[in-house]
């Protein structure tokens, strides 16, 4: 899959602006503050409808604009693909696909794969078990769409159940009357459910990924260290029903679910130390682009498929042994990089695009 073309209109600081990229490797040149990011987003969202910098697209539209849009030329399996995806800041988004409109935009996902890096990915060893949740869940969907209605359901009923939850006050299970034990036990036989099928894709995942990673940490470090992920809730070892049925009265009385895939998180050690508490700030780093290398090596395996892959001002973040070693062990496939800086010799670029004031408008 390859993305030739973009084109952006009211997208950030660009009211219009087209770009081309190559086969392999292309640099996106510019000093801060010029858009690469803001580029390198719009890329990311043909592939998950989401900006990795905001939590809503809304906040990609230009400022003073109603809407936005992101048009991209795509290459690759056995058709070409004109997508099109339009921002509203009020109204609903819409997609278009070789001119016709999906009757859902998530039915884009699948389409267009793309991995991207960037110097934030810190969070996913740093950060909160959110994040890594995240990391997690993006790379289901990335393999399989079927895993996106999936955690859409997990999101919905756990959603409900917190709402009925604050309806019922915080009783106890003693002063509930039989018609809310029921609801309750509906609530948690979907969530169980559920829950319990998200828990194991999960589990599955850490499991493929292991050996990616470990390989993708050897590679960037320079020597070999054993890198292990563990993805072991309590309710996974009697399964989420007889965790729910435990934390009811919890759950009542905090008026919020307290137990299930939607709180997990994953723990990661590095020479068996917590890398969250115990590793330096380039051992974190350097596990962080691990995870990212491995999940890209994974969905290309499984689905025959390389993702395009973004590096966004990554290299500046990395010291010159390990930013090489990166740009070394880079899989086959289309590249972006962006930088401020020059690019090492290793990058090895295609082609290079310059993001100046004129092409890139207002910050």
């Amino acid at each position: 899959m390859i993305v030739q073309r973009v084109e952006l209109v009211d997208v950030r600081s660009y009211e219009a602006a087209s770009f081309d990229f190559a086969p392999g490797t292309t640099a996106v040149m510019g000093a801060n503050g010029r858009g690469k990011t803001n580029l390198v987003e719009s890329l990311a969202l043909l592939a998950t409808l989401e900006s990795f910098r905001t939590p809503s697209a809304d906040a990609m539209v230009r400022v003073g604009a109603d809407s936005a849009i992101v048009r991209a030329q795509v290459v690759g399996g056995d058709r070409d693909l004109l997508v099109e995806i339009e921002l509203s800041r009020t109204g609903r988004h819409r997609v278009l696909v070789n001119r016709q409109r999906l009757p859902r935009t998530r039915d884009l996902l699948g389409m267009i794969r793309v991995t991207v890096f960037t110097p934030d990915d810190l969070v996913i060893v740093k950060g909160s078990p959110s994040e890594r949740r995240r990391f997690l869940d993006d790379t289901l969907v990335a393999l399989a769409i079927k895993n996106d209605h999936l955690r859409l359901e997990l999101e919905r009923i756990v959603r409900q159940r917190n709402t009925f939850l604050k309806q019922v006050g915080a009783r106890q299970r003693s002063a509930l009357d039989e018609s809310a034990e029921l609801t309750l036990d509906v609530w948690d036989a979907k969530l169980a459910e559920v829950g319990d099928r998200v828990g194991h894709a999960r589990a599955v995942l850490i499991a493929r990924l292991a050996p990616y990673v470990n390989e993708a940490y050897s590679d960037l470090a320079g020597f070999s260290v054993a890198v292990d992920a563990r993805y072991e809730p309590l309710w996974r070892q009697r399964g989420l029903a007889d965790a729910l049925a435990k934390a009811r009265d919890d759950d009542l009385r905090r008026q919020v679910t307290t137990v299930g895939p939607h709180r997990d998180d994953v723990d990661f050690f590095i020479a068996g130390l917590p890398a969250r508490t115990h590793a330096s700030q380039g051992e974190q780093r350097t596990l962080a682009l691990s995870l990212r290398l491995a999940a890209h090596r994974l969905i290309t395996e499984r689905t025959g498929i390389a993702p395009l892959l973004i590096l966004d001002d990554v290299l500046s973040e990395l010291d010159p042994s390990r930013a090489t070693a990166l740009l070394d062990h880079l899989p086959d496939g289309q590249v972006i990089i962006t930088s401020a800086s020059p690019l090492p010799p290793a990058a090895r670029t295609d082609a290079i695009i310059t993001i100046d004031d004129a092409m890139a408008g207002s910050p």
